[in-house]
């Protein structure tokens, strides 16, 4: 059986008979003995059998194809991502087929079942907000499938992975937010379940002890999305000790919070600074424009495919490989005065 995936032939094979009768008792074909079919039947379902809908194109075992589950197709980061992946497919011979688990842990457990059936030769993944069990992950393992993972990481598995290096952007970040004269910085975080959350937090909180400030645990507040900043930055922001600076885990966040800082009447930069994490789009969209932490995404899905094919056509025998791809504070108007957009 190649990579843990069941063939008609091996299911013809076991029981001693022909694939052509393996796939007539499949379809309930009336030239099959009832005897037959039964046995078809409990081999199917005990070796887990599910058809091949890439059968035809398969060449000498392969069929060229890499799987790959992203929490959010749309996310810019993600497309960027997606694009990167795309075009070093493509120039290895290789397809893509791409499932989105919308923040879903069901839904991430349904993509790999999918791609698993589809016999993919190798499956890229970033992990969905809400996955706290890795068990569907060790399942591509034991299929013998290569799995590489990206941005969003499970350190549990050993696997090769690529990731940006978050702490270090997130330090520079917010020690930029220090040296343009921030005495009072919040974190809005990630997800405490995601490393890259906890690497951003980390980053925070090695540049406020190097610069020798009070860690505030309640400076420390969970809060990735747009929506989650519409509620809760405005309640920081009639706290008795304002905060004058905003480091968010990433862009939405961040543009979510100028939004309520402008609206109740405060100054960006000048009453509060604020730094994000992405540098998409939406960076230059606002006004004033977003101070942001820049990921090379088109360069992780590129290196992310380099992995997985050295893998799939035993290019490598090394240990797992963990690629870092470093980021760039990119600095503008949200706290800068008077920027000009170039």
């Amino acid at each position: 059986m190649n990579k843990g995936q069941v063939t008609i032939k091996d299911i013809a094979k076991e029981l001693g008979i022909s694939p052509s009768t393996v796939s007539k008792a499949l379809k309930g074909h009336r030239d099959i003995s009832a005897s037959t079919k039964k046995a078809v039947e409990e081999l199917v379902e005990k070796w887990n059998y599910k058809p091949n809908p890439l059968a035809l194109s398969l060449q000498g075992g392969m069929s060229r194809t890499i799987g790959v589950i992203v929490p959010e197709i749309a996310h810019y980061f993600f497309s960027t991502v997606i694009g990167g992946i795309e075009d070093r497919a493509y120039e290895s011979g290789y397809h893509v087929m791409f499932c989105q688990s919308s923040e879903s842990y069901d839904r991430e457990v349904k993509a790999v079942k999918t791609l698993l059936s589809c016999r993919v030769d190798g499956i890229l993944v970033s992990v969905s907000k809400m996955t706290y069990d890795y068990n569907h992950f060790l399942k591509i393992i034991e299929n013998d499938v290569p799995l590489v993972f990206f941005d969003r990481i499970c350190s549990d598995i050993d696997t090769d992975r690529v990731i940006v290096d978050d702490e270090e952007g997130a330090y520079e970040a917010v020690k930029h937010l220090i040296t343009i004269g921030c005495k009072n910085i919040v974190h809005l975080s990630g997800p405490p379940n995601l490393q890259i959350g906890k690497n951003r937090l980390a980053g925070y909180l090695r540049a406020l002890r190097e610069f020798n400030f009070t860690i505030d645990e309640n400076n420390i507040i969970k809060c990735d999305t747009g929506e989650d900043a519409s509620h809760i930055v405005p309640g920081l922001l009639e706290r008795k000790v304002r905060p004058d600076g905003i480091f968010a885990v990433n862009d939405l966040t961040a543009t979510g919070s100028m939004k309520q800082v402008l609206i109740h009447g405060y100054r960006v930069p000048e009453d509060v600074a604020i730094v994000g994490f992405t540098s998409g789009l939406n960076s230059d969209l606002t006004s004033p424009t977003l101070t942001s932490v820049k990921q090379n995404g088109h360069l992780i899905g590129r290196e992310a495919v380099r992995l997985l094919i050295d893998r799939i056509e035993g290019k490598t025998n090394t240990p797992s490989q963990t690629i870092v791809i470093k980021t760039e504070l990119l600095i503008k108007g949200s706290t800068v005065k008077d920027y000009i957009l170039e």
